[in-house]
């Protein structure tokens, strides 16, 4: 049984002209970064634009991408990328289904639990929410994190423990019925 190629030696395949190993790349990480865009934006045909504009950019700027460099990182980098510049394209996207909001009932059911979930991860700010969809839906190591932020381990484990926190409490707030605070938008008095 052959071993699969590792994603950099695929990505030095691609920098040095071999644009149908993109191809495999894109099959490895189409799914994770359509999760990750659906699970951030809400949006799922703004997602999928998004995952597509990612492969886009990889063709694009493969030229910049240096050997013994971590792909996924890398790639993570280019999604951030894409996204903000895609936000800044488009009108805010549409808040959560009022109907379910405005139930005000304890959540009985997974589905109900999951939901609230989901409003807790929208209260966060967009960095914060990207940092837990990056860390426990991506599976990136915090070291792999502090690459894509620029900033040291701690302080990524730092973010990642505020936003954890941060998720915590909304949720504990909703699942009591509490209100919930408009959206919030990354500042730069944000704590992180």
């Amino acid at each position: 049984m052959t071993r699969p190629v590792p994603d950099e030696e695929l990505m030095l395949m691609v920098r040095d002209g071999s644009a149908e190993m993109l191809g495999v790349l894109f099959d490895r990480y189409q799914t994770p970064l359509y999760s990750f865009y659906t699970r951030l934006t809400g949006n799922r045909a703004a997602s999928e634009d998004l995952v597509q504009d990612v492969f886009l950019r990889i063709l694009k700027y493969r030229r910049s991408y240096r050997p013994g460099t971590p792909f996924r990182p890398w790639m993570y980098q280019i999604a951030r990328n894409a996204r903000v510049d895609h936000a800044g394209r488009q009108m805010p996207h549409a808040e959560l289904n009022e109907a379910a909001a405005a139930t005000g009932a304890a959540p009985q059911s997974p589905d109900d639990q999951h939901e609230l979930l989901h409003r807790a991860l929208r209260e966060l700010t967009d960095e914060k929410r990207e940092i837990l969809l990056l860390s426990r839906f991506q599976g990136l190591r915090c070291e792999e994190m502090a690459q894509i932020y620029g900033c040291r381990v701690g302080a990524m484990k730092v973010r990642v423990h505020r936003a954890l926190e941060e998720l915590r409490a909304a949720f504990l707030r909703l699942e009591r019925g509490g209100a919930e605070p408009g959206r919030k938008t990354a500042g730069a008095n944000d704590e992180l």
